[in-house]
């Protein structure tokens, strides 16, 4: 059984911060995230939303900026943040930019050398975090949600269509739509998947959707935007996506915000909605697969 290493833990809301490092096989290096698990889950195992984080940020970010803690200590949901990728593999240029290498995972498996050997975030998370957690800790690994932003609302979009039956919602905050369409997908998946772009499909969340021969998300998918987001035009791309949806009768909430950027004051605005939205399909103790 693999184990964890708790690294600290804070008192937050009735229930408990905490952080955690472990040797990861999938990626072959110590991997870190952080849990919060509300006062309920001293009781029973409860319900979890995975974060995953965008570009340059780790597996703090989302804890300390997006003050999800006191709204998911109401509601019981457990928070699961993971890093956004592998540290210390050591392979040349890994640190040269901010959008390829460390903290730009792309929540998927790298096929090129040499990034092949350690990039493996899907795997990872699928096959090895969320098992682990559900094994370790007072989580019902029946009811999980996942939700992100910018890099990491790419990696919930594509996780959440990629693996039917694994996640029982999702959410997004200005997520990466179409990333074979944008400048940071073309480079990181030059880079992760090869160039040829028949690759790159697979991982593009408004391709996949439009391939859906049923509806993934019966009760809805929720997506916030702001109209001040200096990447919308050129990296993000939600119409995309919701385009998709309409082709395939996928319910969709898009909600576009005059004067919200990019960051967390965006996200910490809106949070509550989110788990909210989690927690309607959550509370169910025997959700409905799909």
């Amino acid at each position: 059984m693999q184990s964890l290493e708790l690294l600290n833990e804070h008192a937050c809301f009735g229930g408990v911060q905490r952080y955690y490092r472990h040797a990861s096989s999938t990626i072959g290096l110590p991997m870190r995230f952080s849990v919060y698990l509300p006062p309920q889950a001293t009781l029973a195992p409860v319900p979890a939303v995975v974060f995953l984080a965008g570009l340059t940020c780790t597996e703090e970010t989302f804890m300390i900026k997006a003050g999800a803690q006191r709204v998911a200590a109401a509601l019981g949901l457990a928070l699961i943040a993971p890093d956004t990728s592998p540290r210390g593999a050591g392979i040349p240029g890994e640190t040269d930019s901010w959008d390829l290498g460390v903290g730009a995972g792309f929540y998927l498996d790298a096929t090129q050398a040499p990034w092949s050997a350690h990039y493996r975030m899907e795997s990872y998370l699928m096959r090895e975090l969320l098992p682990l957690v559900g094994e370790h800790l007072p989580i019902d690994a029946r009811r999980l949600g996942i939700f992100g932003h910018s890099m990491g609302g790419h990696g919930a979009l594509t996780l959440a269509l990629r693996h039917p039956g694994a996640f029982q919602s999702l959410s997004a905050f200005a997520p990466i739509c179409a990333p074979t369409h944008c400048p940071w997908g073309q480079k990181a998946f030059n880079a992760y998947l090869g160039a040829d772009p028949a690759a790159w499909s697979p991982h593009d969340a408004s391709d996949l959707m439009a391939q859906q021969s049923v509806v993934p998300y019966p009760q809805g998918i929720l997506i916030d935007q702001g109209l001040a987001d200096g990447f919308l035009e050129t990296q993000l791309h939600p119409e995309r996506f919701e385009a998709a949806c309409a082709a395939v009768s996928q319910p969709l909430t898009l909600r576009r915000h005059a004067g919200y950027d990019h960051g967390y004051y965006f996200i910490s605005t809106f949070m509550a909605d989110h788990l909210a939205h989690h927690q309607r399909t959550l509370s169910d103790p025997a959700p409905g697969r799909r």
